[in-house]
């Protein structure tokens, strides 16, 4: 089956993701907060990250701060450890995830938990609405056997972390911009529509192979950014696809960001990294 879909989105352009590193020399591919596409708001940067080699990712990346919004880290193939100022330790293996809420502020770090093999995932930064952004620090770990997995139609498979449809709800709650993030493999050939809340914005990132997004060619490594509606139809290219797609609610309000830091004003800014600067990010959780 297939969602009923009445106003499907078209796709406004499509980007292909620059090549950057970041951490302690991390190789990753950015196709949002890049020269070409500072933000999409509520969106702030999204990473792709994948190699089977670890000179480009066994530094990871060291210990540093955020405030003000929220970082999503999905593994798609290989394990990732993470740490934080607040005591909290454990590792992202392949399918999991995990969605931070930084709010007023913490510092973590994110180590492969691997010297070989493929390591491939992504990590998104997700503006807070300027009320949020100083609320206590939150996580949300995903186990990979706790993102349900469906098949509306076959050869379609689908990994639902925020959102609902074709039954299945992800496990991700409670965010202010009520998100959609979904991974989708399509054979090829294979169609299916995807349904989006509208206002939205929307994007999907194709990964591996390629795909028609919204009747629009999408090669690997591309993003396309969607129009406004309530769904999308995918459809796997001649070897298959598989994409990310995304979505939130746009907040629509000033963004004041320098590196890890993003606020609604300069004032704000500079708080933030004065408490940095003094340690007031770093507590340890209650016990």
């Amino acid at each position: 089956m297939s969602e009923s879909v009445k106003n499907a989105r078209g796709v406004e352009r499509v980007l292909r993701a620059m090549d950057t590193s970041d951490g302690a020399g991390v190789s990753l591919r950015r196709s949002i907060g890049t020269p070409q596409l500072d933000m999409l708001d509520p969106f702030l940067m999204l990473d792709s990250l994948s190699t089977d080699n670890p000179d480009e990712y066994i530094a990871g990346f060291p210990e540093h701060p955020h405030r003000g919004f929220e970082t999503v880290t999905y593994m798609v193939e290989g394990a990732m450890r993470h740490q934080d100022s607040m005591g909290n330790e454990g590792i992202l293996r392949s399918g999991g995830g995990q969605w931070m809420t930084a709010g007023s502020g913490i510092v973590h770090s994110e180590t492969p938990e691997q010297e070989n093999g493929l390591l491939q995932g992504f990590q998104l930064w997700i503006n807070l609405p300027a009320k949020d952004k100083m609320i206590d620090p939150r996580y949300q770990n995903m186990e990979p056997d706790e993102l349900p997995e469906i098949s509306p139609v076959d050869g379609a498979q689908l990994r639902l972390l925020a959102g609902s449809m074709h039954g299945a709800t992800g496990p991700i709650n409670g965010i202010s911009t009520d998100p959609v993030f979904v991974d989708a493999k399509l054979d090829a050939g294979t169609e299916i529509t995807v349904p989006l809340p509208e206002g939205h914005t929307a994007v999907v990132y194709v990964f591996i192979g390629d795909a028609v997004v919204g009747g629009k060619d999408v090669p690997t490594h591309h993003l396309a950014i969607l129009k406004d509606g309530d769904g999308v139809t995918l459809k796997g290219g001649a070897e298959g696809g598989r994409m990310l797609v995304i979505a939130a609610r746009p907040i629509h309000e000033q963004v004041v960001r320098y590196g890890p830091f993003v606020m609604s004003s300069k004032q704000e800014l500079m708080q933030a990294f004065d408490d940095y600067q003094r340690g007031n990010f770093v507590r340890k959780a209650a016990s």
